[in-house]
């Protein structure tokens, strides 16, 4: 049964290793055995495998673990899914040469199948942390017949083979552990996925996190910062046997891996001269990399605001969640292809492509004859290069939805979506969602709303029996007549609902003008250091530095227009999606309309 996925883990967890006795060689024949407190190590002696424990359990594992750098840090385990009690444990070869782990009553708690039998075998701790079991005649590393690196946990070294091996029935993935000191499998997983063309995904249990998108012929869609370095070397292998991803090491003083945390995170960490160097995460560095973020048809730009957009010819789903900056629901088509011979493609460039899982592909046609086929099929969504190398080749078709498009600076990928023809004329190739200046469009909507807000407040009342006064100033009982008719211009400074009263005729009048100041001659601003008012009305310029105008009673006039539309006080609203004042909460809607609509092809 093999039940060992390797996994990697922060020294500091690693508390309880027995290391007694050593073999001197990096192998075991067959009737050797291997008990708790004795270990191997790689001739280098880089690595060291044997029994140990994590924290402050007391379950006993077999794995691998680095001797040097970062000693300690297990990189595979064997029993992660059952970890022995004790340390009466025996790891044994058998004359077949299966691997096999013995508890104290000689009951097997893992094993690992061999291939196929082998005459006098051995097994090995390569330099390279790969355990593998071969014929003793046989010098061929690569002709073993069973060998760790086929069965990882969640590390990724050089020299292994991230994918599937058709001919051997093998999916080499990683898996998390479930915590620092329980290696079993977590809930994430990261793996290649075959069905459609082969992108890499990150799972939370069923629910994809993060994918690569499709290799290119330079790097995965999806990974701008993967290229070329000093470090390694990586490519990616597709035939007919076998669809893998790989790393090599390019300096033997150098270490680097890959592994899955804990928490899903990906990170990279590498040794120089066993000093850490670098440590980064390739995979989920923002909210673009999440996915499906700006849901189906949406395109997510990390540099901008909002973050997601929909593609040219494309509008939100639902226009009001996307106000909200929800943009989970994705966006539709404006207009419908034709599908009679009349579409039109129009190029989006330098993008994360679509999930590929849905998609269909051929390496030997080029980018017209690509065309040509996605335009007679009325299913067919998009369509691009496979390989980007040179002029590039192959056809990548898409079908349905596009899901998980983000926006690139660089290294990004071009991609041609199916239009109808009257969506095409004009567009920007690079720019995929509109964003125009809207801040008229905003004015003339906020001012719409101000008189819908009137409206049904006045409605609200009117259908209770009650009497409501929607009086307009004048320049004879009102602001108007204050700061630009009177004799002397006069700031009233306390302006709020208590103090504006209402006649027999329900004309409305300003009272109580006990903190109001006058201005002379030219005199349109003056500075106070006794700053005097009602808090939730005072203009911020003169709450905080005791600067007042004409404009600070126009700023209370707003808020008090606002408790009038709301029915709601400034400094008691609540709200339950955020702490913030009634000012606070209406200027953050405003925004978020005015981005929303920024986002939107007029």
């Amino acid at each position: 049964m093999e039940s060992c996925l390797p996994f990697f883990l922060h020294s500091f967890c690693f508390t309880s290793l027995v290391l007694q006795i050593s073999y001197a060689l990096d192998s075991i024949s067959a009737g050797q055995n291997i008990t708790d407190g004795q270990t191997i190590l790689s001739a280098s002696q880089n690595f060291e495998l044997g029994f140990f424990s994590l924290g402050s359990t007391k379950n006993r594992y077999v794995g691998i673990w680095y001797k040097k750098i970062s000693a300690g840090t297990v990189i595979w385990v064997a029993n992660r899914e059952n970890p022995l009690n004790d340390s009466s444990g025996v790891l044994k070869l058998t004359p077949q040469g299966v691997l096999t782990l013995l508890n104290r009553t000689n009951g097997i708690v893992w094993s690992a199948n061999a291939l196929r039998p082998a005459q006098n075998p051995i097994a090995r701790l390569l330099d390279s942390a790969n355990f593998i079991v071969k014929g003793g005649n046989n010098n061929d590393f690569d002709d073993a017949i069973w060998q760790s690196f086929d069965y990882p946990c969640n590390s990724f070294l050089a020299g292994m083979k991230f994918g599937i091996d058709r001919q051997k029935g093998l999916d080499r993935y990683f898996t998390s552990w479930k915590s620092a000191d329980d290696p079993s499998p977590g809930d994430f997983t990261y793996r290649l996925d075959s069905s459609g063309y082969p992108q890499m995904i990150l799972r939370n249990r069923s629910k994809v996190q993060f994918r690569t998108g499709p290799w290119n012929g330079i790097r995965f869609s999806g990974v701008p910062q993967l290229r070329p370095n000093p470090i390694y070397a990586f490519g990616f292998v597709f035939n007919q046997n076998e669809i893998y991803y790989y790393y090599n090491i390019l300096n033997s003083s150098i270490t680097s891996m890959l592994f899955l945390k804990e928490n899903g995170s990906i990170q990279r960490s590498t040794w120089v001269d066993q000093n850490p160097r670098v440590l980064y995460t390739p995979t989920q560095t923002d909210d673009c990399d999440t996915y499906a973020f700006c849901g189906a048809n949406g395109n997510c730009d990390i540099a901008s605001l909002p973050k997601c957009v929909c593609l040219t010819g494309f509008v939100p789903k639902f226009p009001i969640d996307w106000g909200f900056w929800d943009w989970s629901s994705g966006c539709v088509r404006r207009t419908e292809p034709d599908c009679q011979g009349g579409d039109k493609f129009l190029k989006i460039t330098e993008v994360k492509l679509p999930d590929t899982r849905f998609s269909w592909f051929d390496k030997n046609i080029n980018l017209q004859e690509c065309e040509y086929i996605c335009l007679g099929n009325c299913s067919c969504t998009a369509y691009s290069n496979l390989d980007i190398r040179g002029q590039g080749s192959g056809c990548l078709l898409w079908f349905g939805d596009l899901m998980d498009i983000r926006q690139f600076n660089e290294n990004g990928q071009d991609i041609y979506v199916r239009m109808a023809a009257s969506e095409v004329g004009g567009s920007s190739s690079r720019i995929t969602g509109t964003r125009k200046s809207t801040g008229i469009i905003v004015s003339i909507v906020l001012f719409v709303v101000f008189l819908l807000g009137i409206t049904v407040i006045y409605m609200k009342y009117k259908r209770a029996g009650k009497i409501v006064a929607l009086s307009r100033q004048s320049h004879t009982s009102g602001l108007l007549y204050l700061h630009r008719d009177s004799r002397l211009r006069i700031i009233h400074r306390d302006l709020k609902a208590e103090n504006i009263l209402l006649d027999i005729e329900m004309n409305a009048k300003i009272s109580d003008f006990g903190l109001a100041r006058s201005f002379g001659g030219n005199e349109s601003e003056a500075n106070t250091k006794r700053v005097v008012g009602t808090f939730g009305y005072m203009s911020p310029e003169y709450a905080i530095h005791g600067l007042y105008s004409v404009k600070s009673d126009v700023f209370s006039f707003g808020v008090l227009v606002l408790e009038i539309v709301s029915g709601k006080r400034n400094r008691g609203f609540n709200h339950p999606d955020n702490p913030l004042s009634l000012l606070g909460h209406v200027s953050v809607k405003i925004f978020q309309i005015s981005v929303y609509l920024s986002s939107v092809s007029f």
